[in-house]
């Protein structure tokens, strides 16, 4: 038995979330919080949420033990990029790529 949460549409790299998400991999849900909580990125208050949304569905959905949980999948596939122009010298443009990303967590019970 296994519950998930997504988050879609998130503005921050795909590359940058994975960082944090490789750190909460395998870890049960009081160590991934408390590393969530302590890690310096953006994209650790993202998973964060997720988390938690994860563990909410576990406990409501499915009747999971909360203290029995741990993070069996954890991966941020990329979302759609939004394209921006700067203007550059000699009329010159280059192009700016923002990147949203689809962080996706499945936790399950030992």
């Amino acid at each position: 038995m296994e519950a998930k949460a997504v988050a879609r549409y998130v503005r921050i790299a795909p590359r940058k979330v994975r960082i944090v998400i490789d750190l909460i991999r395998g870890k049960s849900i009081g160590e991934a919080l408390a590393i969530l909580k302590y890690t310096p990125k953006a994209a650790s208050e993202v998973v964060e949420k997720v988390l938690r949304s994860a563990v909410a569905n576990a406990e409501h959905n499915y009747d999971m033990d909360s203290d029995k949980l741990f993070v069996a999948a954890a991966y941020a596939d990329q979302g759609p990029t939004l394209k921006r122009i700067h203007p550059r010298s000699r009329g010159q443009a280059f192009k700016i790529l923002k990147r949203s990303s689809h962080v996706t967590l499945v936790v399950k019970e030992r």
